[in-house]
């Protein structure tokens, strides 16, 4: 299949690129490296991260078109040019606390990009849209673990923005006949991520001797899924042509930021975190159920909190030592 990934050199998308093209598909990326990326980093370290994905990328064969996603005709002259059999949207700001801190630019960014995608899929007729949402689509969960039924209602900028991409994408999907997957992951970490995701954040704080910082007591729950685990499912959501349905792509086992911080200390053993004030803008989570997943695509996640964090911190070192020679 042609598939394009529009906002696709990010954290998510790049690792999804190079899977989908070693699954045999052949790959488009449009994206304006302008969203916490290559052309806004100021980080040297992140920098060299981006730098690695984009050298993997062009190893691979994957082109990539500097196209700002806000700008429809532009988008649709290129990519609908293309005339991909699938879409990807992961154009957006990916943050819970930027989004708050600056709505206007969150909603330029993840809507109007998502409306014109969602539009170019329509004028070239595409087979299948995908749309990448948010386990904070839904609010506060109500009971530890929360599958697809479960009714919405977010909190905040960014869950609620991402809400709203849900609903313009059934929309389209409903009066222009653009069949969609809508895909809610949560907590994801793994290789290159400069997002400042706390996974992220902690094992940079461990690596340099640093102290964390943990809102509340450290039980709060978060369903980490390792980035690997992610991209398998939206393989299979593609190859399945699984239209008009919502998954929970996730580990489907929400582990506290204290277990977060013991994995950590397996590598790290001098790693520790301070305690603070709960931040009230951020929802409560738990566990995703990912047994629609399963059933209908066959999803098994294979990597538990330990061993992905294990993963993640192998490259991290790797990282750092190239970095340093």
């Amino acid at each position: 299949m042609k598939i394009a990934l529009i906002g696709g050199a990010g954290f998510v998308g790049h690792h999804l690129a190079l899977k989908l093209k070693a699954a045999g598909h052949e790959v488009l990326i449009a994206d304006s490296l302008a969203i916490n990326n290559k052309f806004v980093l100021s980080n040297p370290e992140y920098l060299a991260m981006v730098d690695e994905r984009l050298d993997l990328l062009q190893v691979a064969g994957i082109p990539l078109i500097y196209i700002d996603a806000r700008d429809y005709h532009f988008l649709s002259r290129t990519v609908g040019t293309w005339k991909p059999d699938a879409i990807v949207h992961l154009a957006a700001v990916a943050h819970i606390d930027r989004a708050n801190k600056d709505p206007l630019s969150t909603f330029d960014h993840s809507l109007v990009t998502l409306e014109n995608a969602l539009d170019v899929a329509r004028a070239t007729k595409c087979q299948h849209f995908v749309y990448f949402s948010s386990s904070t689509a839904y609010g506060d969960f109500k009971k530890p673990e929360v599958d697809e039924t479960e009714p919405c209602e977010p909190r905040g900028i960014y869950g609620s923005l991402k809400l709203c991409g849900e609903l313009m994408v059934k929309a389209y999907g409903d009066t222009q006949g653009v069949p969609y997957t809508i895909v809610r992951p949560c907590a994801l970490y793994g290789p290159r991520c400069v997002s400042g995701r706390v996974t992220q954040k902690f094992v940079e704080l461990a690596h340099a001797g640093q102290t964390a910082k943990i809102d509340g007591d450290g039980e709060g729950r978060h369903d980490f899924t390792s980035i690997h685990d992610l991209v398998e499912g939206v393989v299979r959501v593609i190859d399945r042509q699984a239209a008009n349905e919502t998954y929970n792509i996730t580990a489907s086992h929400a582990r506290s930021l204290n277990e977060l911080v013991a994995a950590i200390q397996r590598r790290y053993p001098n790693f520790c975190a301070e305690r603070g004030p709960i931040d009230p803008e951020k929802p409560s989570r738990g566990t995703m159920s990912n047994t629609k997943a399963g059933l209908m695509l066959g999803y098994h996640p294979e990597w538990d909190l330990e061993r992905g964090m294990d993963r993640y911190i192998d490259w991290y070192r790797q990282f750092r030592a190239n970095l340093a020679a």
